[in-house]
């Protein structure tokens, strides 16, 4: 057996489909790498995948991934010399009522915003490609035929072949016991053959990886979870070239294998595995077939496919594979351990992600980024809550269950809730709060008129939802009374130290030397000038600085933030989160209420827009920050927890003659389209430079003297000019339902997707942001001169082009 090596650039653990695409990719670029496999490549869960190998996601850049998945598949055969058991016969997916055919004329139209020729078929057209089923209850399919399937096993082989062929090795049955960290990071890894010096480790070991990383002090949220599929004998009719088929109605999937079918699905009943840990050795290894719980799969199936009534059936297939709690999987570096990182929680479509998860990942090791925003995958999208494995397992477990459930606009899980609570959940219930989560936070998504018998309970829909009169009650009081909002989920950070200036006007992209009590809107940007993070920042004393943020970056934006406060300065960030609770006051009425509860003057002339005073209201010392998300008048309320119920009482008492009601998150939603506030994770993010959104007034670029991150990039941006540019879309057709992901024409030319899209209830139209892309080049006049239609679920609309904010009641200008 060889020896393995004193040391190498990186150490991949796991054999999978994942692990070996990364190694391979690694490999590619040049980079010294080894890979370990604790039992025989592909023995995990790679070996009983199903195989099936479509592209489209709800995410553009996940859609370009498993799409180089597919290009990759189509050559890699050639390449290595060994057979991959790759065929691009495409995929169809199934509509059987109203909502599911709703669902599928929009996955079309996204599909076509990233550049996929998804085909919508009528029931005989989808007969046609698939002979043996049963069309009685279909209203029509899509196709794209660029989807396929590949053997899981023989592809992984094949990656290992050119891994190994562009100088990676590869050490089987060795198994890593652990991970050296030293003062100054990774220093090696142990395994039972010996010790390898390494800079840096990328865990691939599937359903191990949560364990294994926790030995370093690193969270992966997946849990493993029973999948089974079963696989026939040969049936008459079955070819070779048959297309993979879902029929999510009947969460079900089929594939065609020699000259029979596998047929698996996502039942709603699924059952957790390795609940107390995974047995050891456990490689090449199946659980016990489990008939009765896959028997109603069985039966949803034979409505589709009435041969497999007569059809020898050869193995019922039990393999566990690892879940995550948003059905999404896990990439990159761990904020947790420099130079550890992740690329695990595939929920059973490893075979289709394995390819550009592999490629993705390797660059992101090799050049420290990911090729483009991988935000979805990200993860640093988890939190707090997901350092609880059981926490996690309820979770996951739902979202197993949604596999092929209705995917419905602004669908709020269920499972694992309520966990993290502001000190005004029960007073909000109470009030008719209905609550969304995020980040385990509960936090008031609208609020029911409870003597008017409306429920706080959201009811789904591809049309205007039971919610959109209640959220047009708040969005009238916004505009014309004052509305109060419990924000106390918003992240929190304090940077101090006698370098906190210098440290935090080198990361943000505007100009954070100001006086004390000012506030600044910035943009973080990274060596391309891709926007970060979005951050609101208080001077709050000479070296001390407050920084605010959304919900759901919490762990990004602080891992962001830390990593880059350069070594040589005394700076240290603290997350205050949990301490501070915030309520926005927002709305004209706002400085009349505030004024009743505080002795100080918040007059505009001594309390400017862009500034923060420490005030008093019912003896709780409180940090207003006068400051607007939705585009009126307004302060953010920041003070300890302990206050929560009387500063709210307080202004709630005051409020009442001055049209003072709740309001929530989905309020804010429609005033900030109005107004035009950019949103992380849609409208900006690492892919955009704030040129590219309209934010360039945020940039310091006049102050030739004054470096910072991202600056060099902006620069040459601002010289060479936009190719792509944000811009506003409204469509006044009552009957359109803007969701995001519709479809961008300019003269009959497809240049663009919608980033995000709602309802305007002030301004009574659909709203939509979406960014116009052209490579020779997209000025304001391109933009002014082009005429425009939106594609919303297949059809055609026609929409107005803005390059200004629809709703500009003052000159302020604010967080986005």
């Amino acid at each position: 057996m060889k020896d393995l090596p004193v040391s190498a650039k990186v150490v991949v653990i796991g054999g999978g489909i994942v692990g070996c695409s990364t190694a391979y990719h690694l490999a590619k670029l040049g980079c010294e790498v080894v890979l370990l496999e604790q039992a025989r490549l592909t023995s995990g869960t790679t070996f009983h995948a199903a195989g099936l190998v479509g592209q489209l996601r709800s995410n553009a850049n996940v859609t370009q991934l498993l799409g180089y998945s597919v290009e990759l598949y189509r050559t890699l055969e050639a390449e290595t010399g060994l057979a991959t058991g790759w065929k691009m016969n495409g995929g169809l997916r199934l509509a059987c009522n109203k909502e599911r055919w709703t669902e599928v004329k929009r996955q079309a139209t996204t599909a076509h915003s990233f550049g996929l020729d998804m085909q919508l078929l009528t029931p005989a057209e989808a007969l046609n490609l698939w002979p043996l089923m049963n069309t009685g209850d279909v209203i029509g399919a899509a196709f794209l035929p660029t989807d396929g399937q590949a053997n899981p096993s023989d592809i992984t082989q094949a990656l290992a072949r050119g891994a190994r062929a562009s100088g990676a090795e590869i050490f089987e049955d060795t198994q890593v016991l652990g991970v050296t960290v030293g003062k100054n990071g990774i220093e090696a890894v142990e395994t039972s053959r010996g010790t390898i010096c390494c800079e840096k480790v990328v865990c691939c070991a599937g359903q191990w990886t949560r364990e294994f990383a926790a030995r370093v002090g690193v969270n992966v949220p997946l849990v493993s979870v029973q999948h089974q599929y079963m696989l026939t004998g040969t049936i008459p009719g079955v070819t070779a070239d048959l297309p993979t088929l879902r029929d999510p109605d009947r969460l079900t999937y089929y594939k065609e294998e020699v000259g029979g079918l596998v047929m698996g699905g996502y039942e709603p009943n699924p059952i957790p595995w390795a609940v107390d840990g995974i047995p050891e050795g456990f490689s090449y290894s199946l659980l016990d077939s489990d008939f009765d719980h896959f028997e109603p799969m069985l039966e949803l199936s034979l409505g589709r496919v009435p041969a497999l009534a007569e059809a020898d059936i050869k193995q019922l297939t039990n393999g566990p594979e690892s879940f995550t709690p948003d059905g999404n999987f896990i990439l990159g570096e761990s904020p947790e351990l420099a130079n550890f990182y992740i690329g695990a929680g595939f929920n059973a479509f490893g075979i289709a992600s394995g390819g550009g998860a592999g490629m993705a990942l390797a660059e992101w090791v090799y050049k420290g980024e990911p090729p483009y925003d991988l935000w979805s995958v990200d993860i640093r999208r988890f939190g707090r809550p997901h350092f609880d494995t059981d926490w996690v397992r309820e979770r996951t477990l739902e979202a197993y269950t949604k596999h092929y459930t209705m995917a419905w606009p602004s669908e709020e899980h269920s499972s694992a809730r309520p966990c993290r609570r502001s000190p005004l959940y029960q007073i909000l219930k109470e009030q008719g709060a209905c609550f969304g989560e995020k980040l385990g936070w509960e936090r008031p998504n609208w609020f029911a008129d409870l003597k008017a018998g409306e429920l706080p309970e959201d009811i789904y829909s591809f049309e205007q939802p039971n919610w959109y009169e209640a959220v047009a009650r708040e969005h009238k009081a916004a505009r014309e009374a004052a509305v109060l909002i419990d924000q106390t989920s918003f992240a929190k950070y304090l940077l101090k130290g006698p370098d906190a200036l210098q440290a935090l006007n080198w990361i943000s992209a505007n100009n954070i030397d100001k006086p004390v009590g000012s506030l600044t809107y910035t943009q973080m940007l990274d060596d391309n000038g891709g926007i970060q993070c979005d951050v609101t920042v208080a001077r709050t004393a000479v070296n001390e600085f407050y920084i605010v943020t959304g919900t759901g970056f919490a762990i990004h934006d602080y891992n962001w933030i830390s990593r880059n406060i350069p070594e040589t300065l005394n700076a240290q960030l603290f997350d205050v989160t949990s301490s501070t609770c915030v309520l926005s006051l927002m709305g004209p009425n706002s400085r009349d209420i505030l004024q009743c509860v505080t002795r100080a003057d918040i007059s505009s002339e001594v309390f400017p827009f862009g500034s923060l005073q420490t005030i008093g209201i019912g003896g709780c010392p409180v940090n207003a920050l006068r400051i607007t998300y939705i585009g009126e008048l307004g302060w953010e309320l920041h003070f300890p927890v302990e206050y929560a119920q009387t500063v709210y009482e307080t202004l709630m008492r005051a409020g009442r003659e001055r049209g003072l009601v709740n309001a929530g998150y989905r309020m804010i939603e429609s005033c900030r389209l109005e107004k035009g506030y950019r949103a992380w994770g849609s409208d900006i993010g690492p892919d955009h430079t704030p040129l590219d959104a309209g934010l360039g007034w945020a940039v310091k670029l006049k102050n030739s003297n004054t470096p910072f991150k991202g600056r060099e990039a902006i620069t040459r941006q601002q010289q060479a000019g936009l190719k792509k540019k944000l811009a506003c879309f409204t469509v006044k057709d009552p009957d359109v339902v803007l969701l995001g992901r519709e479809t961008i024409y300019r003269n009959g030319t497809r240049v663009g997707w919608l980033s995000s899209g709602g309802y305007g209830h002030h301004l009574n139209c659909a709203i939509g942001y979406g960014y116009i892309r052209n490579e020779s080049g997209v000025t304001d006049e391109y933009i002014r001169s082009g005429s425009y239609q939106l594609e919303v679920a297949t059809q055609l609309v026609d929409c107005q082009v803005h390059l200004k904010a629809l709703y500009d009641n003052t000159n302020q200008r604010i967080r986005a």
